[in-house]
């Protein structure tokens, strides 16, 4: 016997056989998964595909994988004080993903455990996205191509590897959009929606703004004899879920401001009224125009596209509330004195890829005159067509455009390695750097350090410095209590407003640099005396090894090449070097290898050594002389090689000349 089923657009499936479990489940929806499946893999494999490389880590990141690995390795909901600038669930989420998968294990670097997580909350914004299309009545191959352009678009790629609790958010605010356009159970879809949307608003704030337009939708569909009820319980179910977050508060006593204290309400005041606004977008060199020409280099077809379907969609009875949400999203960014995050565009862009697919679609019904809607004269079906004709070029105008700029920027995402300049430096440090140091790091590397042996308290957050009262107190004399500065991208541009900040870069000096233009990564050693007492030392250091190496460039044991005796003269050679390799020279004669630099120490002084002996017997000798040195002039590492010996010595303080100490 057959019955008729009803898929998640309302319409009937004939000949499905009525059912329960999973072989049912798969039956019924086995075409959708057709669509749905080869759609995913592709943005999966898109999103997987060399995300640790690109994009490069940034700062953001950072603080939000260290709180995911707070809460499971430290017990703390932060790694420092937690203040109420953004509410805790969405890292608590993805201190669940890496907890359950043990994914900070699989890693070298902690932030690319969590862009794995990142993985995941996209998958799920995918699905939920092509449910969501058909929902609204689409065709399974448009509901699928707007998952395509949710998942392969430059724009949604960028911001979906990395890690943001917006990317969190997202699939929750999907959810709650599938769930309160549900047909059946409409109590317990709209709970459900109430319940998804505050799971969203408690992971990333700003997507409280999508709640009018869910209510909108709410209205629309709710049965008139019972809608005042429906609504009130889904209501009541949001102002619970919110509630929490207040509860949290006043339960650590952190509701009110007080001395001392951080608070829920100095949060908010920061967050809506107090935080240093973006500017306008029209103005160059502003936060907001920095942020929106960012975005505009990724994708500009799908930024206009989509804003030119949200503004059609206005016009389209079944997505009206979601277009109006995306003009209010995008008007929202234009207003005067406000902040715009980075990530504002992620909430933005599945609304967007939807609209896109649903105005394409219609315009191809319109055209093939199978458009559900049936017009009345002949003057409004020619209209239609010519709507649906106009908006077919456009597309097909976009794809031209598209197809080559997707394929320019795709093919940078999975094969280029930005993130290469980040990694070298953690090595470089790891290597190089005593772990009694204390640095001031991006916060992307705090989790790398700490596990790597240096300090928790030693390893400041660079944001924190002047912010947070307990790193006030552990420091003192400020940036004159910090022995290292990495510099990134994301310091260079928001450790401006840090006054201590500011002056650590400037008294200190590169001892080691990777990469360069906005991948640079510098490892700076701070000098508290000052910027100009430290250049005077420098410049002593320099002329001391200058001296030295001039007389060891004329000692006949010493066989070399013009170029080599030209860096010992021109004092580019480690004194630690000099005086073992003078030693050597004593009572036996050494070829010495032209020097090159150690990765990153481009400009820094040569303190490796390869030097080639006339027997293997001299070789021997040779490295007992280097393994006997002790103290300031001890190598770090003999290595020989029958008659070659590579030696390395440890990274020099370069205002300190060990001939003097």
């Amino acid at each position: 016997m057959t019955a008729s089923l009803t898929n998640t657009t309302g319409i009937p499936i004939r000949g499905a056989r009525a059912g329960s479990g999973l072989g049912t489940w798969f039956q019924v929806h086995a075409k959708s998964l057709s669509w749905l499946l080869p759609v995913l893999t592709i943005g999966v494999m898109a999103q997987l595909w060399n995300m640790t490389g690109t994009p490069q880590r940034i700062d953001d990141e950072g603080t939000y994988t260290a709180q995911a690995w707070a809460i499971t390795n430290l017990g703390e909901l932060t790694h420092y004080t937690y203040w109420y600038d953004h509410p805790p669930l969405g890292w608590i989420q993805i201190a669940g993903y890496t907890s359950l998968t043990g994914a900070f294990a699989r890693y070298p670097f902690a932030v690319e455990a969590a862009r794995e997580s990142m993985v995941f909350f996209a998958a799920a914004s995918a699905v939920l996205l092509f449910v969501l299309g058909r929902r609204l009545g689409m065709h399974r191959a448009a509901s699928a191509a707007a998952v395509l352009v949710f998942t392969l678009s430059p724009l949604a790629l960028q911001y979906h590897r990395t890690v943001y609790i917006d990317n969190v958010a997202t699939p929750w605010l999907l959810a709650a959009f599938v769930l309160v356009l549900s047909r059946r159970q409409q109590l317990a879809g709209f709970v459900g929606a109430a319940a998804c949307l505050g799971i969203a608003v408690l992971s990333k704030e700003t997507y409280l703004l999508a709640l009018p337009f869910l209510i909108w939708i709410a209205v629309r569909r709710a049965d008139h004899s019972t809608r005042r009820y429906t609504l009130s319980v889904a209501g009541a179910v949001l102002a619970v879920i919110g509630g929490g977050y207040v509860l949290l508060a006043a339960v650590k006593g952190e509701l009110l401001p007080s001395a001392g204290k951080v608070s829920l309400l100095q949060g908010i005041t920061y967050q809506l009224g107090s935080r240093q606004a973006s500017g306008s977008v029209f103005t160059g060199g502003s936060l907001a125009n920095e942020a929106a020409s960012q975005w505009w280099a990724l994708d500009p077809v799908f930024i206009v596209l989509g804003s030119a379907a949200a503004v059609v969609g206005l016009f389209l009875r079944r997505v009206r509330p979601i277009a109006a949400m995306l003009v209010f999203l995008l008007l929202f960014m234009f207003r005067p004195n406000g902040y715009l995050p980075v990530p504002y565009v992620i909430m933005l862009v599945p609304f967007a890829a939807l609209l896109v697919a649903f105005v394409a679609e219609r315009s191809v019904l319109a055209l093939s005159g199978r458009t559900p809607f049936r017009s009345t004269t002949r003057t409004r079906s020619a209209t239609r067509r010519l709507l649906g004709t106009t908006w077919a070029l456009v597309t097909a105008a976009a794809l031209v455009v598209a197809v080559p700029l997707w394929g320019s920027q795709l093919r940078g995402f999975l094969i280029t390695d930005l993130d290469k300049p980040m990694a070298q430096a953690e090595n470089w440090i790891g290597d190089n750097v005593d772990k009694s140091s204390r640095m001031l790091v991006d916060d992307a590397m705090w989790v790398d350090l700490v596990k790597d042996g240096f300090a928790r308290q030693n390893v400041v957050w660079y944001y924190k410095l002047d912010t947070d009262g307990a790193v006030e107190k552990q420091s003192p004399n400020g940036w004159k209590d910090s022995d290292y500065i990495v510099t990134t991208d994301s310091m260079r541009t928001g450790g401006n407003s840090s006054s201590d900040v500011r002056q650590a870069i400037q008294n200190s000096t590169v001892v080691a640099s990777f990469g360069t233009g906005n991948q640079m990564v510098d490892v700076r050693q701070i000098h508290p005396q000052g910027a100009a007492t430290a250049k005077q030392e420098i410049t002593k250091a320099s002329d001391q090894r200058k001296t030295l190496g001039t007389q060891l460039a004329q000692n006949p044991s010493l066989q070399a090449d013009a170029g080599t005796k030209s860096q010992f003269r021109a004092g580019q050679v480690d004194e630690r070097a000099m005086l073992g390799l003078g030693q050597v020279l004593a009572d036996r004669s050494v070829q010495v290898a032209r020097f090159t630099p150690i990765t990153g120490e481009t400009g820094q002084s040569f303190r490796r050594l390869v030097l080639t002996a006339q027997t293997p017997q001299a070789a021997v000798r040779t490295e007992r002389t280097f393994q006997a040195l002790t103290g300031t002039y001890r190598p770090e590492s003999v290595e020989r090689d029958g008659d070659t010996l590579t030696v390395v010595f440890p990274t020099p303080d370069p205002t300190v000349a060990v001939t003097a100490s």
